[in-house]
């Protein structure tokens, strides 16, 4: 098999290639200068010096290879990622004794006798090794530049709208230039070192990794980067051994000038211009989820970048502009003008974090999570973003850089169908479709059930049984949580042949597991056990001591309700399995009701025990709030207990982590309360972000993780428009549902609405003055603003809702574009 043929093994699957259409792409010409300020409408992240660390660098990314851009002028590296490249192998780590401990442990945790449960959970439950690998940081791209002169006037920025970086300045009266993208057309990052003055070009390229890797000279103007994940044996995290084979190339063409090749470098001197052209590649299998060794990383590379070397650098840059802009168009959002327009973004970041409000920072920050989401989780891309994305400087990240479903790998999506990305989906929907084969064994191996489950956390070998302990990993309901973001998918899109070949099975598989998971608790329920609710404790008032595990945590039940419903529906759709519906609808009449407290919040577990830690960062049992659909204003009990949950979390302390903050956002916006929303978009950006735009875990400092960014991108659509309430197939459009004061007067064109509508907003006062909708599918609309309209829609006409009172849409004129 050649190196070709064995690239379009890797990336030939039907469900990724089907054919998008989406309206034609923008006219465009080719910059060669730098955008003067970031006070247009087009959101462009710029600084006056170069990166002094890695959260001050700039991320590039194709969705398959990443890249931080730090801009030094006389040395400089380019931090190097690939998706797929992880320490460790495909093992089964399933327990092999659990199914003959479960009952015990069931029975133990309904007669009160947690701890004795979690010592026996602890034994037989946990997955054997206990703790998965991490994703692993490519290498450098290192350069240093001839020139002693000082430098002046410099710039680097990142153009979201083209997805091009940029850096600039002055040396010597010479003014140099160095312009990056990744393509996701041709597969490669290029970079080109430009001056306005023939012959100033004199640069030193390397390429470097700390560990199981080494660089040589390939042809006069190559350097090959060529490894082999090489693991030492660990009682956590498994056998050593050598495991995963990756390669990096980068080619040198040079106009003018001389060019000398090393042992491990390549030097040119005196050019004019130098374009770079690099790529990666690894032996691990996406279908397989494991290694191929049939693959040949070196020669996979070597064909991408000698195919990518042919074209001239205007057609590459081109050719990427125009796709990279097919996506970021989609959506543009207007919340009033810049506050600071002529300062550089981090010194705009630090106005905002002593007070300041910026609306066009926010408006930046809302497309760089877009961008993000683009660059990280599409074509030619195959796996799903993780914990940072793509972007990862570690040999052992934190947290692994891996897939945590307890919050953070929904996370990552819930801006995907809103904010006009659902091909972003695509990866995930591929990712857990995957899944479903070890996830089938560890249902049947830990709990004797058909289907198939994940818990808390899995990496790019498909571990899905429980890891990090007991009290980190216990849930269940992993699998059947992240069934929601693939329906979601679907209801944005309609995307019947999706829910048809992937969606639906998933789902289904999911639900036939929970099933058979389900046993009757003390209380006559069907419950869940054991489970936990993320990450948080109670205290057991037998003993006085806190304890995770537990049976019905109200997350779990949130999620069984939001699952059933959602395959039921699902199955109507394809008009099959009435049957099977028939035992789901059953199941939901079994299940505990969601109960409100004696202080008025809901309770986070079966009983109201007390918390260990009121101000817990996870609030898991307002998931049904945000982002189920269980909790709304037509269940005002509890609607009303969900507000009292988050103000008693808040009081406590809770947020400050960069994804709860940002989860915040949307619950207080599912809250229709736009202020507290507003004064948390604040406190992420004021709290939680970086100089260069990436979320803090914690408050002002590292680690980085990427679900605070998408969290906050989709919490500011969130406020702008929802559409989860009513039953799927009748759901209604919120229009500026939590709108905040800060935001009086502005717009939003693009965003997407479940039924399949695509939506443009403008407003003054806070008041709608015109709607646009869009029909995708040609479905009934609902529109909701004081009052409800209905209007029938045709697929492919716009309808203008105009003339809306200061109340309501009651009285609104509705009429169809030309």
């Amino acid at each position: 098999m050649n190196a070709t043929t064995q690239r379009s093994a890797a990336t030939r699957i039907s469900f990724r290639h089907r054919l998008w259409v989406h309206a034609a792409f923008l006219c465009f010409w080719l910059a060669s200068t730098v955008i003067a300020s970031s006070a247009s409408d087009d959101p462009i992240i710029w600084y006056d010096e170069p990166a002094a660390e890695w959260l001050e660098a700039q991320p590039l990314g194709n969705g398959r290879l990443g890249a931080m851009m730090f801009g030094g002028t006389d040395k400089t590296k380019i931090q190097l990622n690939e998706e797929s490249l992880w320490s460790g192998q495909p093992l089964d780590c399933n327990p092999k004794a659990a199914l003959q401990h479960l009952d015990k442990i069931r029975q133990l945790l309904f007669q009160g006798r947690n701890q004795k449960a979690m010592r026996l959970s602890q034994n037989y439950l946990l997955g054997d090794p206990p703790r998965v690998r991490s994703h692993q940081s490519l290498g450098n791209l290192n350069l240093r530049f001839g020139g002693t002169h000082e430098v002046s006037r410099y710039r680097r920025q990142l153009d979201l709208k083209n997805g091009v970086w940029q850096m600039t300045y002055h040396r010597n009266g010479v003014r140099f230039m160095r312009e990056a993208f990744i393509s996701a057309v041709d597969d490669v990052l290029v970079l080109r070192l430009s001056a306005g003055k023939a012959g100033q070009i004199d640069a030193k390229i390397g390429l470097t990794r700390r560990q199981d890797a080494e660089v040589r000279a390939s042809g006069n103007n190559e350097l090959l980067l060529k490894g082999q994940v090489t693991d030492k044996p660990d009682p956590e995290r498994g056998p050593g051994g050598e495991n995963m084979r990756f390669a990096a190339r980068v080619r040198l063409l040079q106009k003018g000038g001389k060019l000398q090749s090393g042992d491990k470098a390549i030097a040119v001197s005196e050019a004019d211009s130098v374009t770079l052209f690099l790529t990666a590649a690894t032996d691990y299998s996406p279908e397989q989820m494991r290694f191929d060794r049939d693959k040949s990383p070196a020669a996979i590379c070597r064909d991408i970048v000698k195919e990518a070397s042919q074209k001239s650098y205007s057609r590459l840059r081109r050719d990427h502009i125009r796709e990279h802009r097919s996506w970021m168009k989609r959506v543009k959002l207007k919340l009033g003008e810049p506050a600071f327009p002529k300062l550089p973004t981090d010194e705009r970041l630090e106005k905002v974090k002593e007070g300041a409000h910026d609306p066009g920072l926010v408006r930046d920050y809302f497309q760089f999570g877009r961008y993000l989401l683009i660059s990280c989780s599409r074509d030619p891309g195959r796996l799903p973003a993780n914990l940072q994305g793509i972007w990862n400087r570690h040999m052992n990240a934190p947290w692994g850089a891996d897939y945590h479903t307890n919050i953070n790998l929904q996370m990552n999506y819930w801006p995907a169908a809103a904010c006009n990305l659902p091909e972003t989906s695509r990866c995930l929907i591929e990712f857990i479709d995957r899944l479903r084969r070890p996830g089938r064994k560890t249902a049947q191996t830990m709990y004797g059930a058909d289907g198939w489950t994940m818990h808390h956390l899995t990496d790019v070998f498909g571990k899905t049984c429980v890891h990090d302990g007991i009290r980190w990993g216990m849930l269940p309901m992993g699998g059947p949580w992240m069934c929601l973001p693939l329906w979601r998918y679907f209801e944005h899109t309609g995307d019947r042949q999706a829910l048809k070949e992937t969606i639906y099975p998933v789902m289904k598989g999911a639900a036939k597991f929970v099933m058979g998971f389900l046993v009757e608790g003390p209380e006559g329920h069907l419950v869940t056990a054991p489970s936990y609710s993320p990450e948080n404790a109670f205290i057991n008032p037998e003993t006085g001591e806190p304890q995770q595990l537990t049976y019905a945590p109200t997350m779990d039940i949130e999620i069984i309700h939001a699952l059933l419903e959602r395959t039921i529906a699902a199955a109507r759709v394809l008009e099959r399995d009435e049957a099977f519906r028939q035992d789901l609808r059953a199941t939901m009449e079994r299940l505990p009701d969601i109960q409100v407290g004696q202080d008025g919040t809901i309770q986070e577990w079966i009983k109201d025990y007390k918390e260990a830690e009121p101000g817990h960062r996870h609030v898991s049992h307002l998931l049904g709030l945000h982002p189920g659909d269980s909790i709304t204003p037509e269940t005002p009990e509890l609607f009303e207990a969900a507000r009292k949950t988050l103000q008693r979390r808040l009081e406590h302390g809770s947020a400050g982590v960069g994804w709860s903050n940002a989860w915040t956002i949307s619950l207080f916006a599912r809250l229709q309360d736009g202020e507290s929303a507003y004064q948390y978009v604040m406190a992420l950006l004021r709290e939680n972000t970086a100089a260069n735009l990436f979320d803090l875990v914690w408050e002002s400092r590292p680690p980085f993780q990427i679900d605070g960014n998408f969290g906050g991108t989709a919490g500011i659509a969130e406020m702008l428009l929802q559409s989860h309430r009513g039953k799927p197939g009748r759901r209604v459009i919120d229009v500026l549902p939590a709108l905040p004061p800060a935001w009086s007067k502005g717009s939003v064109e693009g965003l997407l609405a479940r039924g399949g509508f695509r939506v443009d907003i403008q407003w003054q006062d806070q008041i709608p003055r015109q709607i646009q909708v869009h029909s995708l599918a040609g479905n009934t609309c609902r529109l909701h603003w004081g009052d409800r309209i209905e209007f029938d829609t045709n697929a492919g006409e716009t309808y203008i809702v105009s003339g809306i009172a200061r109340d309501s849409l009651r009285h609104a004129d509705i009429t169809v574009a030309n």
